[in-house]
């Protein structure tokens, strides 16, 4: 005898309803931060989200059900049972133009510096001033993508979990920690504290990047620095980025053991924020590699 399949449940159709409201309000940073929540739109977000613990919500357009069922399985797993929503109501949940069809509700990511420099990193990234959701996004996902511990956001840097931000970090916001709204010298100070040299990228710093990678190698090369010597780039290293327009005021430049420039060989005028990042953390990577 034939049982016929029992129909899932009807999708969420309403987009003028109390709880698609509430998602939508996640938009702002003061909805955000009174609910202890944000949203993550998009299956390549959403998928990074999904395999952590910080998922509280899934919902889903029935093609988007159909096209990333691996990422509705993984919710499921977690005991989030995902939503379905229509076309109309995730274009009301969602800021962006073209909706994809998928979009979580997780916990805020930030977690304390206490937390980081117990740890003993080696690598971390601090924005101080960075405004930009887009560049603060991409300078996590370089983070992300040269090995980096952690990243710092100071308390005059763009807030994180800002959908664009988000969006920016193509899920590296869900792969290493990320602290927020701490004092630039507070983050200096407790980094140096445990360990690490602080550098501060700018285009007018007094070292060359490729000086530091060429130092980096001799103390490598040699077996690790001579007693008292600083390691450099070889040894754990902190790595301040400054404002998209305007750089690191003296102020800030003045609390890094060093100002470092990459060097442009070519006629560009200067390098943008993500690429100085890449460029920074990925010498330091280097540096830090076995031989």
């Amino acid at each position: 005898m034939h049982v016929p399949e029992r129909p899932g449940p009807a999708p969420l159709a309403n987009p003028r309803s109390d709880r698609v409201k509430a998602v939508r309000r996640l938009s702002g940073r003061s909805a955000r931060v009174r609910e202890g929540r944000f949203a993550v739109e998009g299956p390549q977000a959403v998928r990074e989200a999904v395999a952590g613990p910080g998922v509280l919500a899934l919902y889903a357009t029935d093609d988007a059900a159909g096209r990333h069922a691996a990422i509705l399985d993984a919710a499921r797993a977690r005991g989030v049972e995902p939503v379905p929503v229509t076309d109309e109501v995730m274009a009301a949940m969602t800021e962006t133009v073209t909706p994809q069809g998928l979009l979580a509700v997780c916990r805020l990511v930030d977690v304390p510096l206490a937390d980081v420099v117990a740890r003993a990193p080696r690598l971390v990234a601090v924005l101080a001033h960075v405004r930009d959701p887009g560049n603060a996004g991409t300078a996590i996902r370089a983070a992300d993508a040269a090995g980096a511990d952690a990243v710092v956001l100071t308390d005059a840097s763009v807030d994180v979990h800002n959908p664009k931000c988000v969006r920016s970090t193509a899920g590296s916001l869900f792969h290493l920690p990320v602290v927020t709204g701490v004092p630039l010298a507070d983050a200096v100070a407790a980094l140096r504290a445990a360990g690490l040299t602080v550098y501060a990228a700018d285009g007018a710093g007094d070292l060359d990047l490729d000086d530091l990678l060429d130092a980096a190698e001799e103390v490598r090369r040699s077996g690790g620095p001579d007693e008292g010597a600083p390691a450099g780039l070889a040894g754990p290293v902190a790595w301040v980025f400054g404002n998209e327009a305007w750089g690191l005021p003296e102020a800030d430049r003045a609390l890094a053991d060093a100002v470092v420039r990459v060097p442009v060989h070519g006629q560009a005028e200067s390098l943008n924020l993500g690429t100085a990042a890449t460029v920074c953390l990925y010498a330091a990577a280097r540096a830090h590699r076995p031989l």
